[in-house]
């Protein structure tokens, strides 16, 4: 739902990214990752409570049809044993159904699914934290390529260009929400990120495999030309340059390979049977018998399992939770905003490496120049939030008792390790030279000579 202001704002970015040079295509309906992080900032009574009755982005919206679809199931054969069936057939369904609730138990559900949901997560994290993020490349081009000059300007616009290409090549091709933004690369071409005859170069190269590499050779080769011509002044730039840029490939590179080897198979099978034959049992075995016939465990008939759906909702929930992190580039409520990391991509490396080049503010004495005790000071909100922490240990007082002599162990200038210092203030007045400092391991036992040089030396030797 778009909000008053919504088309001033959309002008807006449009005019922002074209004074980057950059022309973009936004979407006037956006929808963005669900984010409840401010509502719990502070631990509450009740603080998770509230976020029982959100829609989006919830338990209820991935999992209300197939909740629904179970108790439709259930129904029908409550209502099937219930008015349908003959003494004698009931009798059948009820020792079938005692039968189906005895075993279902050993069907590992906690275990399966668990262990399941924590590896899917962890790829899921690895996933984000693997997103190809510019600063650290802009932030070198924008200190070692050098130039005011038009030519130093579109070397560095072109540089950045080049990388957030290859990373809008590798998003088209696991990300569906930038494949439906860019469809092809005249898309591409048209907002901005390559030039037809780099579309041309791109199209003409004869690859059977994914060509996303392609701009950061391209960035390579301008980064060697920028050294040529003294752009950048040394060769230890110029590594910086390449070093960064192969961390920024090698995340382009995990991206690709996560879309490419997914969780094995074989296993998304088992927990997805897992969970389906389980709940298939439960239609039948967890039906309420007729309680005159004394069935162990059916004194009541409640007709609605009110234990089983909660058992479904927290066992199918779980599974809808690997579904919906398993994969995390597609176009559900809670998946990575691929569209919005481009977008803040382009224009930030746009802003770092031209607008924000050598255009520093006025160097002046800050605030505290002449002050020798420096604190900042807190609002009157933030006053109770003044820190006064020194240490676990600070305020604590031991009563002082002699000093402990212990002896040491050292080699004298006769070689004589016999010799033991029984007053540590001896040893303080002894210079230590740690240039002959000998460890050895023996069955359990160290043996350490130290050898300590007398600080007088007009001492004599008793050698």
């Amino acid at each position: 739902m778009r909000g008053e202001g919504s088309d001033d704002l959309s002008r807006d970015r449009v005019t922002e990214y074209r004074r980057t040079g950059v022309s973009a295509v936004f979407y006037s309906d956006i929808t963005m990752t669900v984010s409840y992080t401010l509502e719990v900032a502070d631990a509450k009574f009740g603080g998770f409570s509230k976020l029982l009755f959100r829609w989006r982005g919830s338990i209820y919206k991935l999992l209300y049809k197939e909740s629904l679809v179970f108790c439709l199931m259930y129904s029908f054969f409550s209502v099937f044993y219930r008015f349908f069936l003959t003494e004698k057939q009931q009798l059948l369904f009820e020792n079938v159904a005692l039968y189906c609730d005895q075993f279902t138990n050993y069907i590992p559900m906690s275990f399966v699914l668990g262990f399941y949901v924590t590896l899917a997560f962890n790829r899921w994290w690895g996933q984000y934290t693997s997103f190809p993020l510019p600063d650290n490349l802009m932030m070198v081009v924008s200190g070692n390529v050098h130039g005011v000059d038009e030519r130093g300007r579109l070397l560095r616009r072109t540089l950045m260009r080049y990388a957030n290409l290859s990373s809008v090549l590798i998003l088209r091709s696991i990300s569906t929400r930038v494949r439906r933004r860019f469809p092809t690369l005249e898309q591409v071409v048209d907002a901005g990120f390559m030039t037809p005859l780099e579309h041309q170069q791109l199209d003409g190269l004869n690859s059977d495999f994914n060509k996303y590499w392609m701009p950061l050779t391209w960035f390579t080769n301008l980064a060697s030309q920028a050294r040529q011509e003294g752009r950048v002044r040394d060769d230890v730039a110029l590594r910086l340059l390449m070093d960064e840029l192969n961390n920024y490939r090698g995340k382009c590179s995990l991206l690709f390979h996560y879309d490419w080897i997914s969780i094995p198979l074989v296993y998304t099978q088992v927990v997805t049977l897992a969970v389906y034959s389980f709940f298939g049992f439960c239609l039948i075995g967890r039906q309420f018998l007729n309680p005159e016939k004394g069935y162990k465990g059916h004194q009541l008939d409640l007709y609605v399992p009110v234990f089983t759906l909660l058992q479904f909702f927290f066992y199918a929930g779980w599974l809808k939770v690997g579904e919906l992190i398993i994969n995390p580039f597609g176009e559900d409520d809670d998946d990575f905003e691929t569209n919005q990391l481009i977008d803040r991509n382009i224009q930030v490396s746009m802003l770092a490496v031209d607008d924000m080049y050598q255009n520093l503010p006025p160097t002046e004495k800050d605030k505290f120049w002449v002050e020798r005790y420096l604190s900042v000071p807190y609002s009157t909100a933030a006053e109770t939030l003044r820190p006064t922490f020194m240490g676990s240990t600070y305020d604590i007082s031991f009563e002082s008792g002699p000093a402990v002599s212990m002896p040491f162990v050292y080699k004298d200038e006769c070689g004589d390790v016999d010799r033991k210092v029984k007053d540590v203030s001896l040893v303080r007045d002894r210079q230590l030279k740690a240039s002959h400092l000998q460890t050895e391991r023996g069955e359990g036992q160290f043996k350490v000579a130290v050898e300590l040089i007398q600080a007088n030396d007009n001492e004599q030797s008793s050698c």
